[in-house]
């Protein structure tokens, strides 16, 4: 179950960045109910920063992120903070996240006590994921590469994410990248897989959500033919790739 307090108007100021405000989540998954405290502050009509903390009564998590990106979060296992920014020359630090994201947590459980009992379990809100599959480089048959699936928008998160090579399910060679938080409150992740392309090659990346209600979204991406030989200039060789969306009912 969820709910936006405010509502969904809660989307276009962020996309107006007019205001830095902060709002309440109300989550409940069967018997778990979650609370979120989002924060989102617009620096600049450039830059959106974010700050979630979120608990339920078995769970805890804190993110802080700009625009869309995650650039910190709190390792409650490891009580630590974990900086998740590229390296530079000088490491950014961020003292005194992991002190503020345990008060947060005191806070955060307190508010769960209370929109538990005046919420009584709304219905869930759910929004399904969008998905694309890219290669990462520009691709060449016989050089090794990998295939991007980034699945976007979706609420709440887990989505499980599978791959197919001529039909056949890929077990090796996968990676997986974290939840990220977007500015609207739903979430983004990008699973890979190394590939060597050859002619005919086709790759399938299928996501299941609970948004989808039992449909698997599948995007497909291919290497068909051809080979070109130009008389005058020898042999000239054209990849051409594509990519489609298939909805599987299962």
């Amino acid at each position: 179950m969820f709910a936006f307090f405010p509502p969904k108007s809660f989307n276009s100021y962020t996309l107006q960045k007019k205001k830095c405000f902060s709002y309440l989540a109300f989550v409940s998954k069967s018997i778990l109910i979650y609370l979120l405290s989002l924060d989102v502050c617009s620096i600049s009509v450039l830059h959106n920063d974010f700050k979630i903390n979120g608990c339920s009564d078995t769970e805890k998590e804190s993110v802080c992120g700009s625009d869309g990106e995650e650039i910190w979060h709190a390792d409650f296992i490891q009580q630590m903070g974990v900086n998740t920014l590229p390296d530079f020359a000088d490491a950014l630090r961020f003292p005194g996240f992991y002190e503020s994201s345990i008060a947060a947590q005191e806070a955060c459980k307190q508010n769960l006590a209370v929109c538990i009992k005046a919420y009584k379990s709304p219905p869930e809100e759910m929004d399904p994921p969008e998905t694309s599959i890219y290669p990462k480089n520009d691709v060449q048959l016989g050089v090794e590469n990998s295939l991007v699936c980034h699945v976007t928008g979706f609420f709440p998160p887990p989505v499980n994410i599978s791959w197919t090579k001529n039909n056949v399910v890929v077990t090796e060679g996968e990676s997986l990248s974290r939840y990220r938080p977007r500015n609207d409150g739903t979430f983004h992740i990008f699973s890979s897989v190394d590939i060597v392309p050859e002619e005919r090659d086709i790759y399938s990346c299928t996501v299941n959500h609970r948004a989808l209600q039992g449909q698997a979204q599948t995007k497909i991406w291919g290497v068909p033919e051809t080979t070109a030989v130009s008389p005058r200039l020898g042999p000239a060789v054209f990849f051409f790739f594509f990519s489609e969306e298939i909805i599987v009912t299962l």
